[in-house]
């Protein structure tokens, strides 16, 4: 007879206390996290840092729009996608017709 079947220990396995907390401190650094990738996401690979800002940011809104939004968090959302927006374009313009890439 194996011991674990049949009588478990752990009746709750996702009880409170197994669980962790989504507010407090965890927003508050996913949003730090996300306006830092931001941020330098202007100047070094906007094409990655800037869809990492956008997921920590969407990440500490909690996603959703509802509710009380944290200042980096939004800050790290927009700016994440004005990253992403240049690098696109930026990639555009020098993948063009006439560039020699091969």
């Amino acid at each position: 007879m194996m011991a674990g079947f049949e009588h478990g220990t752990r009746k709750y396995p996702r009880s409170r206390s197994r669980t962790r907390s989504r507010t407090g401190p965890d927003r508050a650094t996913l949003g730090t996290v996300g306006l830092i990738c931001a941020i330098a996401g202007f100047f070094v690979l906007g094409i990655i840092l800037g869809p990492v800002a956008i997921v920590c940011g969407w990440l500490a809104m909690g996603r959703s729009w509802a509710g009380a939004r944290p200042i980096p968090a939004v800050v790290a959302l927009v700016l994440g996608a004005i990253d992403t927006l240049l690098a696109i374009m930026w990639l555009a313009g020098t993948a063009g017709p006439g560039t020699g890439l091969l």
